[in-house]
């Protein structure tokens, strides 16, 4: 056996005398030490510690030993620890040495330890206990250590050591013993060790933990011994040893549950169109439901801006499922479809899985289905976002943003995917398929027989492949139950592929309709990696199964959705075999088809061996208990069955497959031979094969176990079943996926307790992550090493190799970066460390999840009478053992609670949260050959028994039943303290609960308390003569689980509330009852409901063995105390909890939104509070229509409570209404669940800052803004940086940032601090123009000029602030992980100077920061901005949130308690509270333990009656002038038909509302409102604001789109003053006037008065000191008419905008802002229906009234006029031919518009016959539009079509499109080439036609660029260009143009002409005398024909042909002459 042992001999020069202890941990599993007393400076430990271990000692592990100063009440103190790798120990097997210790810090101490160590290794890899050694070494679920002493088969288990290479960590398990100090040192513990100690004598020292428990807590330095951790999944669902797994607590199938969802998608506009002057209109489609955008006519780059939703109510899977189909269409109308220009395509879950779950602004690149070869069509930008129930969507903000034009940079697709994608082709390959079920009733096959007259296979199938919105089909295979296709499907899409699911579903063809079989879906990431090593999508061939309905028959089948994928499969259906391949097209290559439609070819067969092997497999179970069996089916006898694939199904199971029966026939010696291997005889071999398998339990009739459920008696006989079945050897597969899961399972666990520890506030929770990550980098070297072994394999597809290499990289880095991350594991950083770590546990699940399938899962079904009652489903390889320890199934040979639940839809809702019943079930599955234990993991103590028909092979026959010979008695005792935070089950808002205990086959019930959802029973119930089978020690290890079932009593029958499941701590009769263990301690415990939680139950549990003694022997139970409630026994003293004495007071405010309760009003309520059974009433409200405030305001009581704070019960708050006679009738109830907020601590009189003072009523974390730093730092991030006039660097705790200009004097917070201010405002002012004067920027003067700046200016210069703000925040997120990045790989390169090496990381990246930070500061205080209106506009704060969400809802004393009554909703949905809401308290609470120290009484002023609640304003009504601000809204939902809505505002406050409704705006999803309301109120009775925007109609009611609801008194009595917000500067006049009544003085002499603060004392030279700050400021005032006076308002603004830095008292005041609400529509709970942007003032009607309202109503937009001269073109290509000559010619005009005006286009006159491409026009073109300057879009109004009621306003951004054409007279004109110039940013002309080209619109982006707005005049050469075939950009023509913008003021006084019009008239153009028509003048057409081009050539005619007349005369006259001279007549 390999052990390492470890000898501890001494440690020396200890310091000081003290007791010491040791801890010594090897592989996470550490001992302590005994105390050693009293020792000076050597203690003498003489110990030895030995772990067992079952895998090679590797060299790099370590050995650990830290050494602790031993303290009985304090936490121990750590003097120095010892590690050393185990190097040398590995090769040498002994080391003996001393060495010294290091301590916290890593310094070298004098203290030394002397140790030795030895190793004995083994040769072989896996150990066996030897029976000497039954230690009871703890264990996880999952590697079991099997102890066998009399277990009836011969010779030792193989696989049961310990898990070879396991950390021991894990083993510890969490399940926490009730009596345990829950959280030991790092979580370690929970081991038990045999109670024996006695016997062992001289035996290594064993960890006992029972002493060491209290050690442990004291070293988790908590010193309440009842420290108890928070409920947690594992408190019950771990395991203490071997025998058991965990239970699942989560009862209800989630899948398959439809929900709401909502898609949203904007479509922005459309850019490069492939395609020549289209009509585009964009079709959007998400799964079937299509909807289309307006056309836009004539242009490749419309325009749309509108916005679509799709509301869907579906399950999740669905849909994600469905494709998201982005199509532009060209020229659509009411006849034709158009014609497609191309699609984009991605499924819904692409979208869901991004951040936010949405792309904001992305570019989808649009490809050509029909024409793969083509490359993209163009671009649509869009906005797609998926939103899911209670999902929040961050929508980005949304004002004037510049267009993102780098198209390239914003594609919409997910990250990591490459901008090209290519076109593959994906190839399904379907084989064949086997074991698919009868698809027709027996009478139907009865009919059919007769008529055919042969009995044929029922079923006709066919698969169906689904893949992007497209599907193939294979053909039909007629009547066939194992029908053979061997067919390919193919589709051709692009890769990456952005849909991720393949949906594979064999269908059964049907005359009437076809219906699914099964279906099965494969996603690709699964089946491919994307890395740099990563492979194409592949698959098999592998068998896939496929899970649906029951197999039996019927005509309507009930559970047909599971065949369809939807919810989980109840029983196997079928199995395909089938693969993928992917492959790449190469576009270029000639053969290619190009279109992309689903193709379906022949392929040829595969082979038998291609999948793998035929092995027989061996299935064995054994029902040991079944319990709690529903009362509904108790009266008929019960069997159970058991199936694996369709071997052991009663209908239509088989034997053996076909493919194994023909090997029998071709008697191929394969399989005999293992057969012989293993039997003795040939004749034995056949009767092993021919095994009969037994899949059913023989029916039993239950027995009573009380009114609700049943049990079988299966006492001491448990019924076993067994299965033979064959199936393709694939088991490594599920072995790999066992590690993974293994440690993903046990890294699971781990960060549970991680996050529990950080929940309780427990010390040290670093260590346990560290411990975690240890235990993590071993899992995954062992995996490493173990899947390595699985090379040569038959049937081992491509995706298995690949999938192993790349599981092996990704463990192995997984395993290096937990090391690095162990390394940064420090108390700040465990945070950020665990949500890496929960990283790695996503990952390893998703790695861990096999793609391929094996063997198919295994069902137990309950039936009765022959009916499937219910159900469980067990994934096979959770069952399937290994010879390896960690490869084997988690459950394979344990004791399993497994719960039934009823099929598909049935097992929605309160059915399915209802046990149908509860088993304890052992199963094993592995191969027939390896059968010889699967009897090992059951609990000892049983005989076989075998079936009699057996014969002779007895000794090889599986047992049908178990009869245990052993049992135990022992009592059971339930400690039922209390539950909180029940679910409310009755309408009254309350429950009446009981709880219902099982143990085994007992159960009892505790009391009903009624009308409460915090019930303390305090009631120990007993049950008596619990009898349980087995051996004695492995039953202390191992109890079955309790079960606590919670109910709410009814007058019927007692209503479920939920289930929560526990474990004894067990007490042996020889065991002494006493501490540790004992008595045991409450803990909580998490109760669930379905999947929901539904409360926490506080109990212990602990079973008490009874012996010979009978219950003389147990410890005695205190009698029945409590003579009111009868025989009912409290819970006894050691148990419940310590209680010392609390006061609690009530400040009781009012009541707020009561609701009728029975339709009559609320009239006297009153609220009583309780807690802990003591409480107090407030006063009656009299009368609550007229005052709902309570007349005394502080009320208090005493109660005893818990020590421990996690204990305190809950408080409950009721209200009751006082009617006549006496009746009191509940209104409502809230129950304060936690305390710990409200939990009083003193002040601490030294601390200089408010924050940290008292935090009593702060509700501890206030946000401010920026983050959620807590307050008692306000740095300077946590400051906006809007303020040009100087930043206060007041700072008490970060230093300061230097800048020039600012003197900082750093002083002690409790001296007075100066702090200095820049300059004022014109000072700076003045700096700034000097700076951008030198830079040679011109100086615009409107934008200097202060009269042109409004409200909008301050705002739209807010949100660029906003916007850098997050975008900083974003780079300087990305700055910190990118140093962390560095950091790891500084660590990970030399781990010797790690320490080193970081720190300099840290410095350097220090260094650079604050030098960027100073760069910053500089700029900010020289005030270099580039932008002049930037620097020079006072800005507010925009909050893209509410304003509550930055204040903590201002709660800061006044808390607001939700009164609900009604039932809770179910269905996960717990945003249906809202309707349960019935009103609202007031009020707050505050506790502290008596007595109280004196000085807080004694202050000045202490008023008693008000206890800890002085200072608070009264509670009268009081009159207030509510002025609210509407700015605009975004993203509405539409609510028109025609996917538009014309919102308007309706403000509703108390009784008064006001409607806009005439102001409605039309037509617009995203309205500028600008408007303000005033309203007045009378608070309390009219505090909720209600701010909705509805949609108008001309018919019918307006709709609701959504609202907001504001709590107004709130924040009218919050310390934030949230009544009008500070501005940042003081001014009386212009766009920034001070808008409160209140003067900034005024405001801080009442603030200082009201904190009782010194001050303010204004002193000369602009200072002011209030409290002992002192703050420098401005001090001169400008008036309107620029006179300067002397000012103290500047200082006192700059001490309120610094308010937060005073001590004591300070907090951040609420600034000038607008905040974002989102709005809400009652109709669909929980999913935003757009955001509305507003802000309120409220003004106290007692004070001087406020000055007029702002005015923010929208900008009007400017009315500009743009005159465009277009004077020449050139190189325009020449399109036509000449009739006659055949020559290139173009009749060339030009044609312009501004975007958004089609229907205004110009054209100029025509430039005839144009031989060169030259044009001359001297043209003019005039747009008039209006223009708003600040958001850069003209604004057009204009109705949308002829039946529109009115205008709709659409906002465009500015281009002007000029376009180039050919004219022609009997065809339509040509379309030759154009240019779009945004009129705000478009390159300049070029000088000449020469210099102008193509690059001018490719390089746009690097080209400097000039804004009309700007220059106002431009004129240049710009080039035309269009796309040629290939979609390459060509140049098409030049043409030379001028552009003039004027206002439109301007353009009165100086009008021109359209075209060479008067006024102003061009001159006609020099035309050439072509450029005229032919058939007008045809005389003068000859003429130029005839003169100007063939001149030459008609003479040059003309010339030969009067030489041929010579030549002719010549001939002619020739003879005659000649005659003549010869005759010479």
């Amino acid at each position: 056996m390999m052990a390492l042992m470890v000898h501890l001999k001494a440690v020396d020069h200890l310091r000081g005398k003290g007791d010491r202890i040791a801890k010594v941990s090897f592989r996470g599993l550490s001992f302590y030490s005994r105390v050693v007393e009293n020792c000076e400076d050597v203690a003498n430990f003489n110990e030895t510690f030995r772990w067992p271990i079952a895998s090679r000692l590797d060299g790099n592990e370590m050995l650990e030993i830290q050494v602790y100063n031993y303290s009985k009440v304090f936490s121990n103190r750590l003097v120095g620890t010892f590690s050393m790798v185990l190097q040398k120990v590995a090769e040498e097997g002994h080391v003996e040495l001393t060495d010294t210790l290091i301590d916290d810090n890593n310094f070298l101490i004098k203290t030394s330890v002397t140790i030795e160590i030895r190793y004995q290794p083994m040769d072989n890899t896996v150990g066996v206990w030897s029976d000497g050694e039954l230690l009871d070494v703890p264990d996880d679920r999952d590697g079991f250590f099997t102890f066998e002493s009399d277990s009836l088969l011969s010779g030792h288990s193989p696989g049961s050591g310990s898990s070879p290479g396991r950390t021991l960590q894990g083993s510890i398990p969490t399940f926490r013993k009730a009596g345990k100090g829950v959280f030991s040192a790092m979580k370690l513990g929970k081991i038990k060790s045999s109670r024996d100690d006695h016997k062992r004598g001289d035996e290594p020292a064993v960890l006992d933990m029972d002493d060491l428990d209290r050690k442990a807590i004291r070293l988790a330095g908590t010193l309440e011994p009842d420290t108890i951790s928070l409920a947690s999944v594992t408190a019950v669902t771990t395991n203490v040893s071997n025998k058991r797994s965990k239970p699942d607590i989560k009862m209800e199938p989630s899948s398959g549950r439809p929900v709401d969802y909502q898609i949203s998608i904007t479509i922005i506009e459309a850019r490069q169109l492939i395609g020549l002057n289209m009509d585009p209109v964009v079709c959007v489609e998400v799964g079937d439901d299509k909807k289309y955008t307006s056309m836009k006519e004539s242009t490749n780059c419309p325009y749309y801006n509108e916005y679509f939703v799709f509301d869907f109510h579906v399950p999740p899977d669905v849909m994600f499922d469905k494709i998201i189909k982005l199509s532009v269409i060209h020229s659509k109308n009411l006849l034709r479809s158009g014609t497609l220009v191309g699609t984009f395509k991605m499924d819904v879950g692409t979208v869901y899985s991004q951040p936010e779950h949405q792309f904001y602004h992305k570019w989808a690149i649009l490809s050509d289905p029909n024409d793969i070869t083509a490359g993209c069509k163009g671009y649509i930008k869009c906005d797609i976002a998926v939103v899911g129930k209670g999902d929040n969507i961050k929508t980005p903000h949304k004002a004037n943003e510049t267009d993102e034009d780098d198209i390239e940079g914003n594609l919409l697709l997910p990250e990591g995917i490459p901008a090209e994608r290519q076109w593959a082709r994906f190839y399904v390959k379907i084989y064949r398929a086997e074991g698919l079920p009868k698809m027709n009733t027996s009478l139907m096959a009865n009919v059919k027989k007769a008529i055919i007259g042969e009995n044929r296979d029922l079923v006709d199938p066919y698969v169906q492949v689904q893949y992007a919105g497209q599907k193939g089909k294979t053909s039909v295979q007629k009547s066939s139950y194992e029908p053979i296709w061997n067919e390919q499907v193919i589709f051709t899409e692009l890769f990456p592929p952005l849909c991720k699911r393949l949906k594979v579903q064999i269908r059964d063809s049907d005359k009437v309709n076809d219906v699914a079989i099964g279906t099965h879906f494969i996603d690709l990431r699964k089946i491919s990696n994307d890395g740099d090593k990563g492979f194409l999508p592949t698959f098999g061939p592998a068998w896939v199964n496929m899970y649906g309905s029951t197999r039996q028959y019927t005509l309507m089948d009930e559970h047909q959705d599971l065949n369809d994928g939807l919810g989980e499969g109840v029983s196997f259906r079928a199995r395909l075999l089938l693969s993928i391949a992917v492959e790449i097209l190469d576009i270029s290559s000639p053969e290619i088809l190009s279109s992309t439609d689903v193709q379906v070819e022949m392929v040829s067969n595969i082979s038998e061996s291609a999948t793998g092997k035929m092995e027989e497999f061996f299935v064995f179970g054994s029902f040991l208990e079944a319990t709690m069996i529903d009362r509904k089916i108790g009266d008929k006898p019960i069997s159970f069955e058991i199936t694996i694939g369709n071997y052991g199904n009663q209908i239509d199971g088989v034997n053996k497959p076909s493919s194994v029966r023909r090997k029998k026939k071709d008697t191929e010696n394969e399989e005999e031979e293992s057969e012989l291997i293993q039997n003795s005889s040939e004749d034995e071999a056949e009767e092993d094969a021919d095994l009969v398998s037994v899949s059913t339990t023989p029916p039993m009739k239950p027995v009573i176990t009380d009114r609700n459920y049943f049990h079988l008696p299966y006492f001491e006989k448990k019924p076993c079943i067994y299965i033979k079945s064959w199936w393709q050897d694939q088991r490594r597969r599920l072995y790999n996926s066992n590690m993974m899961d293994k440690i993903a399972d046990k890294l699971e666990e781990g960060l549970n307790d991680v996050q529990e520890v950080i929940k309780t506030e427990k010390a040290f929770p670093e260590r346990r992550l560290r411990g975690v990550l240890e235990e993590l980098s071993v899992g995954c070297s062992r995996f490493v090493t173990l899947a390595n072994k699985d090379i040569g394999q038959s049937g081992r597809t491509k995706l298995d190799r690949e999938r192993l290499k790349s599981c092996m990289r990704e463990m192995d880095s997984m395993g290096q970066q937990a090391k690095q991350i162990r390394t940064q594991v420090k108390k700040n950083t465990v945070r950020d460390k665990l949500k890496l770590a929960q990283n790695f546990l996503q990952k390893l699940r998703f790695l861990a999840d096999e793609p391929q399938h094996s063997i198919p899962d295994v069902f137990v079904w309950m039936m009765s009478n022959h009916k499937r009652i219910a159900y469980a489903r067990i994934p096979s390889k959770d069952i399937l053992y290994s010879m390896v320890d960690e490869e084997t199934g988690k459950d394979c040979s344990k004791v399993k609670a497994v719960f039934l639940k009823l099929p598909g839809k049935k097992g929605f809702g309160p059915a399915g949260w209802t046990v149908q019943a509860k088993l304890e079930l052992y199963l094993w599955l592995g191969l027939n050959k390896q059968r010889k234990d699967f009897l090992s993991g059951l609990p000892n103590g049983f005989e076989e028994m075998k079936s009699a028909k057996a014969g002779l092979s007895l000794h090889t026959m599986p047992p049908v039943s178990l009869v245990y010979n052993m049992k135990q008695v022992f009592q059971l005792r339930a400690h039922m303290y209390q539950a909180r935070s029940l679910f409310a089950a009755d309408s009254s808002g309350l429950s009446d609960p009981f709880a219902r205990v099982f143990f085994s086959t007992h159960s009892q019930v505790t009391e009903v308390l009624s009308e409460t959802l915090c019930p303390t029973w305090d009631q120990l119930l007993v049950f008596d003569d619990v009898e349980l089978f087995g051996e004695a020690s492995e039953l202390r290890d191992d109890p079955p689980i309790i079960v606590v079932e919670i109910y709410d009593q009814d007058t019927g029958k007692a209503e479920f509330i939920g289930r929560t499941f526990a474990k004894p701590t067990i007490k042996m009769c020889e065991e002494h009852y006493g501490p540790p263990r004992f008595p045991p301690q409450l803990e909580y415990y998490q109760v669930y409901r379905g999947n929901c939680t539904a409360g926490e139950l506080l109990a212990a549990f602990e079973l008490l063995q009874i012996g010979q003694g009978g219950r003389a022997d147990l410890p005695p139970l205190e009698g029945p105390t409590d003579s009111e409630h009868g025989p009912i026994i409290a819970v006894p003293l050691g148990i419940r909890p310590v209680l010392s004495r609390y006061r609690i007071e009530v400040l009781f405010w009012g009541l707020r939104d009561l609701k009728r309760i029975n339709l009559a009003q609320v009239d006297r309520p009153r609220v009583d509070i309780e807690c802990a059974g003591k409480g107090v009433q407030s006063a009656l409200i009299q009368n609550y229509k007229k005052n709902p405030n309570f007349s005394t305001l502080v009320k208090w009581f005493e109660v005893d409570l818990p020590e421990n704070e996690l204990l305190h019960p809950p408080l409950n708050i009721r209200v009751v209404d006082c009617r006549a006679f006496g009746r009191y009738i509940l209104v409502g109830s809230h129950a304060v669940t936690t305390l710990r907020r409200f939990i009083y601590s003193t002040p601490d009189k030294t601390s200089n800052n408010w924050a940290t003072a008292a935090k009593l009523m702060n509700g501890y974390m206030v946000l401010t803004n920026g983050g959620s730093q807590p307050r008692s730092s306000p740095s300077l991030s946590s400051r906006t940086p809007s303020h040009p006039t100087g930043d206060i660097i007041v700072n008490m705790d970060t230093e300061p940032l230097v800048r020039k200009m600012d003197t900082v004097v750093k002083l002690d917070a409790t001296s007075d601090a100066v702090v200095k201010v820049d300059m004022t405002e014109e000072e700076s002012d003045k700096k700034k123009k000097k700076k951008k004067k030198k830079k040679g920027e011109v100086e615009e003067e409107e934008e200097t000029d202060e009269r042109m700046l409004d409200w909008w200016s301050k705002y739209f210069a807010s949100i660029e602030t906003l916007k850098e703000k997050l975008r900083a925040q974003e780079a300087a997120q990305a700055e910190a992980e990118e140093r962390e990045d560095l950091e790891i790989a500084a660590e990970a390169a030399e781990p010797d100077d790690l320490l080193l090496k970081g720190s300099k990381t840290k410095e350097k990246s220090k260094d650079k920061k604050s030098s960027k930070d100073k760069k910053k500061g500089h700029q900010a205080a020289d005030g270099t901005d580039n932008e002049p209106v930037k620097s020079r506009v006072d800005e507010l704060v925009v909050y893209n949130k509410e304003l509550e969400s930055e204040y903590g809802t201002f709660e800061d004393w006044l808390h607001t308690f939700n009164l609900y009554r009604g039932k809770a909703g179910d269905d996960d949905e717990h945003a249906l509270d809202d309707d349960r809401i019935v009103g609202r308290f007031k009020g707050s609470l505050c506790m502290y333990k008596l007595p109280l120290s004196e000085e807080i009484t004694r202050e000045a002023g202490f008023d008693p009656n008000m206890g800890m609640f002085q200072s608070i304003p009264h509670n009268d009504p009081i009159n207030v002038l509510v002025r609210v601000y509407v700015v605009r809204a975004t993203d509405l939902h539409p609510a028109d038909i025609n996917g538009k809505a014309d919102p308007y505002i309706v403000i509703k406050l108390g009784k008064s509302e006001v409607k806009d409704k005439e102001n409605y705006i039309s037509k617009q999803l995203n309205p500028v409102f600008g408007k303000s309301f005033d309203i007045e109120a009378t608070f309390p009775m009219e505090s909720m604001l209600t701010v909705s925007v509805y949609d108008w109609d001309l018919v019918g009611t307006d709709d609701l789109i959504g609202e907001t609801k504001i709590d107004l008194e709130n924040r009218f009595y919050s310390k934030y003053r949230a009544t009008c917000g500070i501005s940042a500067n003081y001014s009386v006049h212009g766009y920034n006037v001070w808008r409160d009544p209140m003067k900034p003085s005024q405001i801080l002499a009442k603030l200082c008065k009201d904190g009782k603060i010194d001050g303010p004392h204004y002193g000369p030279g602009g200072k002011v000191k209030v409290a002992n700050r002192i703050f420098l400021g401005a001090t001169e005032l400008e008036d309107e008419n620029g006179l300067k006076k002397q000012t103290e308002e500047h200082l006192a603004l700059t001490v309120l905008n610094h308010w937060e830095e005073i001590p004591r008292v300070g907090c951040k005041l609420v600034r000038e802002h607008v905040e974002t609400r989102p709005l809400l529509n009652p109709d669909k709970p929980g999913i935003e229906q757009g955001r509305v942007e507003m802000w309120v003032d409220m003004f106290p009607m007692d004070m001087p009234a406020p000055g007029p309202a702002i005015d923010i109503s929208p900008r009007k937009p400017k009315r500009y006029e743009l005159r465009v001269i277009i004077w020449n073109t050139d190189e325009v290509i020449l399109e036509d031919d000449d009739y006659f000559t055949g020559e290139k010619s173009s009749d060339i005009f030009v044609r312009g518009w501004l975007k958004g005006q089609q229907e205004d286009k110009q054209d100029t006159d025509v430039h005839y016959h144009s031989l060169t491409g030259e044009g001359n026009f001297n043209w003019r073109f005039v747009f008039p539009f209006d223009y708003l300057m600040a958001e850069e879009k003209i604004v057009i109004s204009k109705k949308e079509s002829m039946f529109s009621w009115d205008e709709t306003e659409y906002k465009i951004p500015p281009r002007l499109t000029l376009q180039v054409w050919d004219a022609d007279h009997f065809s339509a004109d040509d379309f030759l080439g154009a240019i779009e110039l945004d009129l705000n940013r478009f390159p300049r002309g070029a000088k000449t036609a020469k210099q102008c080209s193509l690059n001018m619109i490719r390089n746009e982006h690097e080209l400097p660029t000039i804004s009309i707005f700007k220059q106002k005049r431009v004129k240049g050469w710009w080039p035309f260009a269009a796309r040629d075939e290939n979609d390459d950009l060509e140049l098409t023509g030049k043409v030379e143009a001028e552009l003039h913008l004027v206002t439109a003021e301007e353009a009165e006084k100086s009008p021109v002409g359209l075209g060479r019009n008067e006024p102003d008239p061009l001159e006609k153009p020099n035309r050439p005398d072509t450029t005229f028509l032919w058939f007008l003048s045809p005389l003068k057409a000859i003429r130029y024909l005839v003169c100007n081009r063939y001149k030459w050539l008609i003479i040059k005619i003309v010339l030969a042909l009067l030489l041929l007349i010579m030549l002719g005369l010549f001939l002619y006259s020739m003879p005659g002459y000649l005659v003549k001279k010869l005759l010479g007549a």
